[in-house]
């Protein structure tokens, strides 16, 4: 299986989007933001961005289909918190090893 990282890289979206994630997720706060994202308590970091990136496949699959209930703002949102739990669960596994 892909590592997170992997994962995440091999995630085809606009440009756009992923820009305004990685700003999103430069001010990310887990304590703050993954509760309300993932609508229950926070997970373990390895749990959550599976959980993310359901939540963020259905929002892309919405996005291509033009859908109307379509969010960006949503999306940017999601894919901020996917990107900072990516790198919390990256830290933590870096940090086990060493």
């Amino acid at each position: 299986m892909q590592d997170v990282m992997g994962m995440l890289s091999s995630l085809r979206r606009p440009k756009l989007l992923v820009e305004a994630a990685r700003v999103g997720a430069s001010e990310y706060r887990r304590e703050r933001h993954l509760g309300r994202i993932l609508g229950m308590t926070p997970l373990r970091s390895g749990p959550a961005v599976f959980s993310l990136f359901e939540i963020e496949t259905t929002l892309n699959d919405c996005r291509v289909s033009g859908e109307g209930g379509y969010s960006a703002s949503r999306h940017v949102e999601v894919l901020a918190a996917l990107i900072g739990e990516a790198h919390l669960l990256e830290a933590a596994r870096a940090d086990a090893a060493s």
